[in-house]
């Protein structure tokens, strides 16, 4: 029997069954029926994080930012380079911590931009501090 994975649609957030064997696949929401990976990150907020961190089978890769730091607005291009190179392995996101503070103050976001990795709703690794796609795509990549 194949193992299914449970993958949140990023356009949606209706969760999703996948069959491992077919995540490559390109796979589509059962619900939208759009792709559940666009290579691109998803943006979460005060509604949806929780959904997407308990979730989803796969890891989530999340940049903690906010729009008046300069070193966030600099990651950004990097970050979405990222999410082309470790999906659908990963999932990649973003949390607002200027729309999002009670998060932000939740998982002790102290400075940014801080990458916070989740498997299975726990974090599992933390990064503070900006990073060129490659080094965002090793270190990810170093903690699962």
């Amino acid at each position: 029997m194949t193992e299914s994975l449970h993958i949140v649609c990023p356009h949606c957030d209706a969760t999703n069954r996948v069959p491992a064997a077919k995540l490559t696949g390109q796979p589509v929401c059962g619900k939208c029926k759009r792709p559940l990976f666009g290579a691109h990150p998803v943006e979460l907020n005060n509604g949806n994080f929780a959904l997407h961190i308990n979730r989803n089978d796969i890891p989530v890769l999340v940049d903690f930012w906010a729009p008046w730091c300069g070193p966030c607005r600099m990651m950004a291009p990097a970050f979405v380079q990222a999410a082309a190179q470790l999906e659908p392995g990963m999932r990649l996101a973003k949390l607002n911590t200027e729309e999002a503070q009670e998060l932000g103050a939740r998982y002790n976001i102290r400075s940014i931009p801080t990458l916070a990795l989740f498997k299975g709703g726990r974090e599992i690794a933390r990064q503070a501090g900006a990073m060129d796609a490659g080094g965002i795509v090793r270190w990810a990549r170093s903690k699962t």
